[in-house]
């Protein structure tokens, strides 16, 4: 993150709204706990324009939020995955999940998503409390 990003912050909240404040950052960080996806496949996961996908992805990378490798192949392959750093998130998303799908059930609709997602998002905040 920019140092004069982060010094026009007067509280740590905001500091952290300033990284994760985008429309599709957290969506992004939440898809990439515990595995590292290529951008097709995040393009799948974000319902969101290529040029915002992309916008979103390199504001996470200067944040250092994730990490993006581009392999020198052609067609390129690009790879994001999340750094130390964007994992001490998990513990928050996880509760933003959870709260998620109190929603769900308090209107009686069924949760859309898999266990299999809860599943890697406690695994990752499992890891990152020891």
């Amino acid at each position: 993150m920019e140092k004069t990003k982060l010094q026009n912050c007067h509280c740590p909240f905001v500091a952290t709204m300033s990284v994760i404040g985008g429309k599709y950052k957290l969506e992004i960080v939440y898809h990439l706990f515990d595995r590292t996806l290529r951008y097709s496949q995040i393009a799948k996961l974000v319902k969101a324009s290529h040029k915002m996908l992309a916008e979103q992805l390199k504001e996470l990378e200067n944040d250092g939020i994730i990490n993006r490798v581009v392999y020198p192949v052609v067609p390129p392959k690009t790879e994001y995955s999340l750094t130390p750093l964007g994992n001490k998130l998990c513990a928050s998303v996880l509760e933003m999940y959870k709260f998620g799908q109190t929603l769900f059930e308090i209107n009686g609709i069924k949760q859309p998503c898999s266990a299999e997602n809860f599943a890697r998002l406690k695994k990752v905040t499992e890891e990152t409390q020891k």
